[in-house]
């Protein structure tokens, strides 16, 4: 089964606390989490490990597991801190995100640079709201306790298109390196793919 070590994690702690540090909800007489990820609501079954979209019942993907998982074990009952930073900028982030784990911001340069107002629309369907960085930024929350920005900048005839991710300087709280990583990709994986289709 995917991901069984977290899966064993999480049905070692206590459901009630778990869900309120999560800032999510508990439905007891079901045993199963309910978890906003990117303004859609997931199941997640304990008695059958299994986490399914409720909208339309179809299995959670890898990563989106990976990421519900990660954040119920790991959140913590915070607010945010209100004061964004980079990835890089959180502790271990500076040697972490580099290699094989390369924040994806040539995708969202790639997507948004020669119109950087197609973010906007792009995002709009995740709940995001409008910043006011670069050419074009938007914020969204990921999961309840997870912001991030992201800023694009559009090419012309001296520079090319750049994009940027920030975070709540509260993400390292909330989740390990590797699922923060996780949760950036799978956030910026949704808008480009968003952006695409409806481009």
């Amino acid at each position: 089964m995917a991901h069984e070590g977290l899966w064993v994690q999480l049905l070692e702690l206590d459901a009630e606390q778990t869900a309120r540090r999560a800032n999510c909800r508990y439905v007891a007489d079901r045993g199963q989490y309910v978890v906003v990820l990117l303004e859609s609501e997931y199941v997640v079954e304990l008695s059958e490990r299994r986490i399914f979209r409720r909208e339309t019942c179809s299995s959670a993907g890898f990563i989106e597991q990976l990421c519900i998982l990660a954040y119920l074990i790991n959140a913590r009952d915070m607010p945010f801190a209100d004061k964004l930073v980079r990835p890089e900028a959180l502790p271990g982030g500076q040697f972490f995100f580099r290699g094989p784990h390369t924040l994806p911001t040539a995708e969202l340069a790639e997507a948004f640079g020669r119109h950087p107002e197609d973010l906007y629309r792009a995002a709009e369907s995740f709940g995001a709201r409008r910043r006011e960085f670069g050419d074009a930024s938007v914020e969204l929350t990921v999961l309840p306790r997870i912001r991030l920005t992201i800023v694009v900048w559009g090419s012309d005839g001296e520079f090319d298109a750049r994009a940027s991710i920030l975070l709540d300087e509260t993400a390292a709280e909330q989740l390990a390196l590797d699922a923060v990583l996780a949760v950036l990709n799978l956030a910026v994986e949704a808008i480009v793919t968003f952006g695409s289709k409806k481009g």
